[in-house]
């Protein structure tokens, strides 16, 4: 049984949770969990991120440099390569720099019964956006095939 992803409007008090001084992209997924979880954001984050296929992974951190951000190769404070700039009970941002001035951020958020995945990011300059409508197409289609896995996962 494949769980559903839905695709919905980002509400205004996600955006609020970006420090991208600027949000050029954003959007937002909910996926089901479940009755109730009592891992933490950053657990969860890390079981959507890391605990996916390994040739997920792979293509993700290739993806991820391919666009031009600086994903690291894991640490402590990072999942999958990108740094954990907030990690509290119910929400967890992840923030990845760039090179070609498109940095990004990726957050959860707990909700009842539920995930809120969303993404945003800053494009700053027009190379920037032009990476960014060749992506878009891509990016919706891999976060909710990565958040399809997750949420089968994380029901098991």
């Amino acid at each position: 049984m494949t769980a559903e992803v839905r695709r919905i409007a980002v509400p205004s008090s996600v955006r609020a949770l970006s420090t991208l001084p600027r949000i050029d992209y954003c959007d937002a997924f909910l996926f089901d969990v479940g009755s109730h979880r009592d891992e933490s954001a950053v657990d969860l984050i890390r079981d959507v991120l890391e605990g996916a296929p390994l040739t997920v992974r792979t293509q993700l951190l290739s993806g991820w440099s391919t666009i031009g951000l600086k994903v690291g190769s894991g640490s402590g404070h990072s999942v999958l390569g990108w740094d954990v700039r907030r990690a509290v009970p119910d929400h967890v941002l992840l923030g990845a720099e760039s090179r070609i001035g498109m940095p990004g951020e990726l957050l959860l958020k707990k909700e009842v019964g539920a995930l809120l995945f969303a993404t945003f990011v800053a494009q700053r300059n027009l190379i920037a956006r032009a990476v960014w409508t060749v992506t878009e197409p891509v990016h919706v289609r891999v976060v909710r095939d990565v958040l399809a896995q997750a949420g089968q996962r994380l029901r098991a």
